[in-house]
């Protein structure tokens, strides 16, 4: 959906669930937040059992107080019912604030939401903070981190992506789910949204690409030699001179991709070497998603 197709989106009165199939299957519950749902006319555990996150978003260009109030309200209580919840608060629409304000904005509603939940006797409370917009990657970033706070082999994948960063020299990589555009894993290089929203952009083009020319690769359908192994291999592209960087595109099943972002001049000649490593990294990839 198109940022400015956001303003005939009705507000959220009733909840709304979407269920999502990917590497892992989930539900997005869409809460309207001006309701309490520990007030005794909801049946709490039908709702939370189960739950891994929340997410609670604040309009930075509104009043804010009462928002804070309400999730600090929410967190004290369903932290003595359910501990294994994590938290996230967007603070979002901050795009068209000031510099100086956006950073005095968001300073202050993770101070003032700090300091509620401490007061009331809890610290070091299970709570991030993400300065979101519709109108760049930024809300794709923090859901990605959503996402990596529940799945519980996020170190085996930063491990295995760090170590093929540094065999291929890849400035930065990702695991990317290829319909949502969220990356569930990246090295643990340091990043700038920038490089993110190359990779997405890729991803995308890819996908509008696959949905043109793509087909069914169904070894069964297969009648020669030729076109089974055709059909056995992943699909792969790279695209050099993007900004100075070549992104290496990698399958690594009907979900999932991996992307490199190199700044390397001889990338091409050295692809022989980039293709046995993150094929390797592949093998070992699709053994661990099948353990978990």
């Amino acid at each position: 959906m198109a940022p400015q197709d956001t303003l005939f989106l009705e507000a959220t009165t009733t909840i709304h669930k979407e269920s999502m199939q990917s590497f892992m299957d989930f539900q997005v519950w869409d809460m309207p937040g001006q309701i309490d749902y520990l007030d005794g006319s909801f049946d709490v555990d039908s709702i939370f059992t189960g739950v891994g996150g929340i997410v609670w978003v604040i309009d930075a260009q509104d009043n804010y107080m009462e928002p804070i109030g309400r999730v600090t309200d929410t967190i004290l209580q369903l932290t003595e019912l359910y501990p294994e919840i994590k938290y996230s608060i967007f603070i979002h629409k901050t795009d068209s604030l000031t510099e100086d304000f956006r950073e005095d904005t968001i300073r202050d509603i993770m101070q003032k939401t700090s300091d509620e939940l401490f007061d009331s006797g809890l610290e070091n409370p299970p709570v991030n903070y993400f300065a979101t917009s519709i109108y760049d990657h930024s809300i794709f970033e923090a859901f990605s981190k959503v996402i990596q706070g529940l799945v519980p082999q996020l170190p085996t994948y930063e491990a295995l992506l760090n170590t093929v960063a540094a065999s291929c020299r890849f400035q930065k990589v990702y695991i990317i789910d290829v319909m949502s555009k969220v990356y569930i894993a990246s090295d643990t290089a340091p990043s700038d949204l920038s490089t993110y929203e190359l990779c997405s952009d890729f991803v995308n083009a890819i996908m509008d690409l696959s949905d043109m020319y793509g087909w069914d690769r169904k070894q069964e359908s297969a009648t020669d030699e030729r076109t089974k192994d055709i059909c056995s291999q992943t699909a792969e592209s790279i695209v050099g001179g993007v900004r100075n960087h070549t992104l290496y595109l990698r399958e690594i099943n009907a979900f999932l991709a991996f992307i490199g972002v190199s700044k390397e001049p001889k990338f091409q000649q050295e692809k022989a070497m980039v293709d046995f490593n993150v094929q390797t990294f592949q093998d070992t990839m699709l053994q661990v998603l099948e353990r978990s």
